[in-house]
């Protein structure tokens, strides 16, 4: 896969990851609708965050970045049969990690609910936790699956994989809890235990294409192997930086929490919005591009990795920023027409603190995919100390902005306070990464780069003003009820669309005929 070949790889995860992005969505609808910004929901969207600290660890983060390019390269110059050892090898380590980690931290946890009093907050987040930390172990062995698949260009079944995930838990909030009635709290139970059920279903999907590929699953305590090594050595810093990361990522949900009662559920709701477009375009480029970028790597080709990155920059500039801008200028009738529903728990409250919150996230989306190009590019090169130390500065970085917005900011914006400092601090991550790529590999053409973006940042703030404009339209606004708002979201994003369009084919016409034709490549 050289060229713009890999953009059509990526559109085929990025379409089914658009499934699940907006299966994800309806069902973050209806947990507003059945629990709003409670405190219920926030403990879960805290409790929720450990079993996705696991996942990055070891799973799709820093195992998956650390297994691709040494089985890539297996595959390579020892054969398919080697590389399936190696594969079971790395996952019977996996799930002995996990299984110990996951034991220790349910002793932990009952331990603690009996020994200490920690309040109203943690009472309801702890026995939360305690439910889904299984999912942990189901979930990374999902992810290190995936990432055999990626490794051997299959990318369809493990796009699709994250849909069954969100079709359990729909079919939960949607079948189950009408039926149950109850409080809230014992409401939020049976969404947790749909989390477990769903990491098993979710494992069970993968095994079939595994097994047709030729992996036949055996335990392998052989941890002698050099590639077996290879990968933890790999593995170590990298968990060490996306592991800081994330304890972030959970300290921020501990710290929303503190700030106030709905603060995590806000941020959730609003990172949502976020993660629709992030999941679609960023995530599907990221997955296609370690291994395509571990292939350049592994063919000496310095100049296709070079050519490729260029191309994703300015592909994810064309899309992700005018998607920022949208955001921003109608965070308050998107969220409206998406979370406020009769008879729901999502009221005018809620409707405010996540506003703000979304307000304050939407520039940070650009960062948020860019660095999903950067960190593969060092990744391929089996290179996981700078991203780490970079992750780590970032990360200190965060950590004091979001202290510094707490205690400085004024009741009501606290939370948008940590939604700020995280783009903040992501896109001092993507700076950082800009040089250091110069340095180890050479320049992909910044002032080119630059050049695009800025005619990018121009038609998209034409259209952000355009598509305001429309949804403040008399006649538009006149029209009553939820198909009024349906009629001003529709508009509004239509008619800006169609202005970015026409914008880019004026003055990105090279940015919009390279996404063209990269879609309609085939993989070599």
């Amino acid at each position: 896969m050289s060229g713009p070949g890999f953009i059509r790889s990526a559109a085929v995860v990025g379409i089914c990851t658009s499934v699940s992005r907006v299966l994800g969505l309806l069902r973050e609808v209806l947990m507003a609708f059945f629990f709003g910004t409670s405190l219920a929901q926030s403990a879960f969207v805290v409790a929720f965050k450990i079993p996705n600290l696991f996942r990055r660890l070891f799973g799709e983060g820093a195992l998956s970045a650390a297994f691709i390019p040494v089985f890539t390269k297996s595959l390579e110059k020892d054969g398919r049969d080697a590389a399936w050892s190696l594969a079971g090898k790395v996952m019977t380590l996996l799930a002995s990690v996990l299984v110990a980690l996951i034991l220790v931290a349910l002793l932990l946890i009952t331990w603690a609910e009996h020994r200490f009093d920690f309040g109203e907050r943690a009472a309801a987040t702890l026995p939360l936790l305690r439910i889904m930390l299984p999912y942990t172990l189901f979930i990374c062995l999902v992810a290190l699956s995936m990432a055999i698949l990626n490794s051997l260009r299959h990318f369809l079944i493990p796009a699709t994989t994250p849909i069954v995930l969100n079709i359990v838990w729909i079919l939960t909030l949607t079948l189950v809890l009408p039926r149950i009635g109850g409080s809230m709290d014992g409401r939020i139970v049976v969404v947790a235990w749909a989390v477990v059920i769903a990491g098993v279903l979710q494992l069970a999907v993968q095994l079939p294409i595994l097994i047709r590929r030729g992996f036949a699953f055996r335990l392998s305590w052989d941890w002698r192997d050099v590639r077996v090594r290879r990968v933890i050595a790999l593995m170590a810093p990298a968990a060490l930086g996306m592991g800081v990361h994330q304890v972030n990522v959970v300290i921020d949900g501990v710290l929303a929490l503190w700030v106030a009662d709905w603060a995590p559920a806000a941020l959730s709701y609003s990172e949502r919005m976020i993660y629709l477009p992030l999941g679609v375009i960023a995530t599907a480029f990221g997955t296609v591009l370690l291994p395509v970028f571990s292939t350049h790597v592994a063919r000496a080709e310095k100049g296709a990795i070079l050519e490729t990155f260029r191309g994703a920059v300015r592909s994810l500039a064309l899309i992700m920023v005018p998607a920022a801008v949208g955001l921003l200028v109608l965070a308050e009738p998107i969220l409206r027409v998406t979370y406020m529903w009769s008879g729901g728990e999502f009221d005018e409250d809620s409707l405010l603190q996540t506003r703000r919150a979304l307000q304050f996230y939407a520039p940070g989306l650009f960062f948020f995919s860019l660095y999903k190009v950067f960190v593969p590019v060092f990744y391929a090169q089996e290179d996981m100390r700078t991203p780490v130390r970079v992750g780590l500065a970032a990360v200190a970085i965060n950590l004091v902005l979001n202290i510094t917005f707490i205690l400085t900011w004024p009741d009501g914006y606290q939370h948008a306070g940590l939604a700020c400092s995280t783009v903040l601090s992501s896109a001092f991550s993507c700076v950082v990464l800009a040089i250091l790529l110069r340095r180890h590999i050479g320049s992909p053409g910044w002032p080119s780069l630059l050049g695009a973006l800025a005619r990018i940042l121009v038609a998209a703030a034409v259209m952000g003003a355009i598509a305001w404009w429309i949804g403040h339209l008399a006649v538009i606004s006149a029209i009553p009820g939820k198909v009024g708002q349906l009629v001003q979201v529709a508009a509004a994003v239509g008619g800006g669309m169609l202005s970015y369009l026409a914008l880019t084919a004026m003055i990105c016409r090279r940015e919009l005929l390279e996404i063209i034709s990269g879609l309609g490549a085939r993989r070599t």
